[in-house]
């Protein structure tokens, strides 16, 4: 008998050997182990798949919610609200950039963030909202835009456990969920929905301001971990 294991890396990686043997070789061979050819054109995979504009890669999920929060030029003292059912890196990340984390229920149906929540957290030092996408279904991102534009707060989505999900609008318009707010963020982690080997993210837009800030940040490398 074969024990069954909620996510059994090795039994996936036997599966597809001979093809994660062969890239892994190539990037050897290459010696291109950042942002080399593979990962850009994965990026641009991406993009189209999401349909959206810019798609950044970097080096774990993490990173991505920090790039895109000092993308936004978000201070000391601001306040991002989350929900307080997340994995740690999302709290994570705004207390390493000295911001605070407001943390709001989520919704007992989809584990997600409820937006009437959200709007009674609302303060006039709120600087951003984190919705997290939780077991392949998306945040009720509909009301949470509507939220968002009438405090006139950006939207940054936690789309590391839900990447191919859709969010259906009441007019029928269907899009992927990351591509909703106005930054998506994302994780590559083996066990992810999405993953790689080894680790990885990548942050997305339609925002070419946001996308160009998001790379200057992205391409300081090891400076995007620290807020000066």
């Amino acid at each position: 008998m074969v024990p069954i294991q909620m996510v059994d890396l090795k039994r996936q990686y036997a599966k597809i050997k001979p093809q994660v043997d062969a890239a892994i070789h190539e990037v050897l061979e290459n010696a291109a182990f950042i942002n080399g050819a593979p990962v850009q054109q994965f990026a641009q995979e991406l993009q189209q798949y999401l349909d959206i504009k810019h798609v950044i890669p970097c080096a774990n999920g993490t990173d991505a919610l920090q790039i895109a929060m000092m993308a936004l030029g978000l201070q000391p003292g601001d306040e991002v609200i989350t929900p307080s059912f997340t994995f740690i890196a999302t709290a994570e990340v705004i207390a390493l950039l000295q911001l605070k984390p407001v943390f709001v229920d989520i919704d007992p149906v989809t584990y997600c963030l409820d937006p009437v929540a959200v709007e009674k957290a609302i303060t006039p030092k709120t600087k951003a909202i984190v919705p997290v996408h939780l077991y392949g279904q998306s945040a009720d991102m509909e009301p949470l835009m509507a939220i968002a534009e009438k405090y006139n707060v950006p939207v940054i989505e936690d789309n590391a456990q839900a990447i191919g999900g859709t969010y259906t609008f009441k007019n029928g318009t269907v899009k992927k969920t990351g591509t909703i707010g106005h930054i998506g963020c994302t994780s590559f982690f083996p066990s992810k929905n999405l993953g790689c080997y080894g680790d990885g993210g990548a942050v997305f837009t339609n925002d070419d301001t946001l996308a160009a800030q998001m790379r200057m940040v992205a391409n300081h490398g090891q400076s995007a971990r620290y807020y000066h």
